[in-house]
């Protein structure tokens, strides 16, 4: 591998970027950002793959057999940190020993939507709802951010709201405007147009500070609910075997790429908060966010589909 230390990357080449997920997701339109800029950047091809199915493991498998070569990136969010948990002795690959950490990217905060119509009009009167009667939740399926995230609130607040899964954020999005949910705990960038629009209302974002797209929705913090922190994060590694010395080089190009104001601001637009991190300071970022969520999981019996 030594070719990989010093011509890394290969000028002219190809570097392939699996997104496990569908196109026009949250991971999806980070990485055709990041992608973009490293392919001008360094001069090289970057393809965008995306290789959605089994909670973005199909993906994240294909990733962790591939070649140690720096030329097969993987992006990963919130989900495999928890898929650790959820797939413990069922997956075709050891997630910490087969992939390498390279660069956090951004983070989206949860965003709490009820219908427009709801006489839930805000986060207290979510938690009385909750613990009076029943309400049903939607998410974009089983160990998703938006599960792990209610079923976090049921935790802390000793309710049951019943848990929804679809196939994706946006079909939860049409049945909770459509009136058959009472309650989301989003993606944000799932949400927030039907937020400006006028279809949902936010009561609350999952995070220590307000955010400049709803600058008027109070934090969970603020709501009295600290505890409910959660932001759907993005990230990329790559196949445990690539080179220490590529994997810092990439790592570096990434933070530069973030740090840049007209990516910044992107990416703001579009719901993420960057928090660039490289390998080391995301790798233990990392492991404390599959400590956090195994707990979550089994604390609320969540198994994988």
């Amino acid at each position: 591998m030594a070719w990989a230390q010093a011509d890394y990357p290969k000028a002219g080449g190809t570097i392939r970027y699996v997104v496990p997920f569908p196109p026009g997701g949250l991971t999806d339109v980070m990485a055709r950002l990041v992608g973009q800029q490293l392919g001008t950047r360094w001069g090289v091809n970057v393809v965008i793959d995306n290789k959605p199915g089994n909670g973005g493991q199909i993906g994240a498998a294909e990733v962790a057999k591939a070649p140690g070569d720096g030329q097969t990136l993987l992006a990963i969010t919130l989900t495999h940190a928890a898929n650790v948990t959820l797939f413990k002795g069922k997956a075709s690959f050891d997630f910490q020993k087969d992939l390498r950490p390279v660069a956090l990217l951004a983070g989206s905060p949860i965003l709490v939507v009820v219908p427009a119509a709801s006489p839930i009009k805000d986060f207290a009167g979510l938690i009385a709802a909750a613990r009076a009667g029943k309400l049903n939740a939607g998410s974009s399926g089983n160990g998703t951010p938006p599960h792990l995230t209610l079923a976090l609130f049921n935790d802390l607040m000793k309710t049951e709201v019943q848990h929804v899964p679809y196939k994706g954020g946006a079909p939860s999005m049409t049945d909770l405007i459509g009136g058959q949910l009472d309650v989301v705990f989003s993606n944000m960038p799932e949400s927030i147009a039907h937020v400006k629009s006028g279809k949902l209302r936010a009561l609350a974002i999952a995070s220590g500070a307000r955010h400049p797209l709803v600058p008027d929705v109070p934090t969970t913090a603020e709501a009295g609910l600290p505890q409910l922190a959660v932001e759907n994060w993005t990230a990329i590694m790559v196949p445990s075997a690539t080179p220490e010395a590529s994997v810092a080089k990439l790592g570096a190009e990434v933070l530069k790429i973030m740090a840049a104001p007209d990516i910044e601001e992107r990416a703001r637009t579009q719901g993420f908060r960057v928090d660039a991190r490289g390998p080391q300071a995301f790798g233990a970022y990392l492991n404390s966010e599959v400590e956090r969520w195994s707990k979550v999981i089994a604390a609320a019996k969540i198994s994988a589909d």
